[in-house]
């Protein structure tokens, strides 16, 4: 591939901003150093963060690759952009829990920490303004958001993912305890999209249990960056 330069932007996030590239077929994804929680109600710029989940994500869409997996992810660009393919996504969020935390615990009046088996699934609307609604499959068919097909691919490759990389953090000595994965079409084909990062999964020490994703944010625990640091040293990212 020959060398892509930076167009017009498209889009910017709550923590990525996506631009055109000279090449129709793939879009440049820039991580920022910016973080929310709550639907963007509470907002910070944390220094290093663009540049470690930037490199974070890389390295888990290439072990997921290997696994069979298809994702967006092309290569790395720097520190902080990456090339990634132009999905048309499914606005659809696809969200394993393996232990109790966050809202499942909120809805359900669980206590954080349980351990869930087999682990749980869900589909969550990608909305902000509605706080991300949890749906079903009826809702997806019924509002043509995807086909029959891609609702059951979504949810085994979900479940693929989970398996690998539920594996490979417990290895690293840590606990994969939920995250989000986000869907879209190339070409015909469903391809794993967005981000794998601290920001949108959560991370527990093995051993003592210390929350080292995003609730460190959400939950003024202090250290956000470093701790998704600390994450990826332990899986060997440089």
């Amino acid at each position: 591939m020959e060398k892509v330069e930076k167009g017009e932007l498209i889009n910017s996030g709550k923590a990525k901003s996506l631009y055109k590239s000279s090449d129709p077929d793939f879009y440049i994804m820039h991580y920022r150093d910016d973080t929310s929680a709550f639907d963007g109600v509470k907002k910070e710029s944390l220094e290093g963060k663009g540049k470690t989940n930037n490199k974070f994500n890389a390295f888990i869409m290439l072990i997921l690759e290997k696994e069979g997996v298809a994702t967006h992810f092309q290569k790395l660009l720097s520190d902080t952009e990456s090339l990634v393919k132009k999905l048309d996504m499914v606005p659809v969020e696809c969200v394993i829990r393996n232990v109790a935390a966050g809202g499942i615990c909120r809805r359900l009046g669980l206590e954080e920490g349980l351990d869930l088996d087999p682990p749980t699934f869900e589909f969550f609307y990608k909305n902000d303004e509605l706080h991300d609604p949890m749906i079903n499959d009826y809702h997806i068919k019924c509002f043509g958001w995807a086909s029959d097909e891609q609702i059951e691919e979504m949810k085994i490759k979900t479940f693929q993912v989970n398996d690998t990389l539920k594996r490979l953090f417990s290895e690293a000595g840590m606990i994969l305890v939920d995250f989000k994965l986000e869907f879209g079409s190339f070409k015909g084909e469903l391809l794993l999209g967005d981000e794998f990062t601290p920001d949108g999964c959560r991370v527990w020490d093995s051993e003592t249990r210390e929350k080292l994703d995003k609730d460190r944010f959400r939950q003024d625990l202090g250290n956000v960056v470093e701790s998704y640091q600390t994450i990826a040293k332990k899986l060997g990212i440089n």
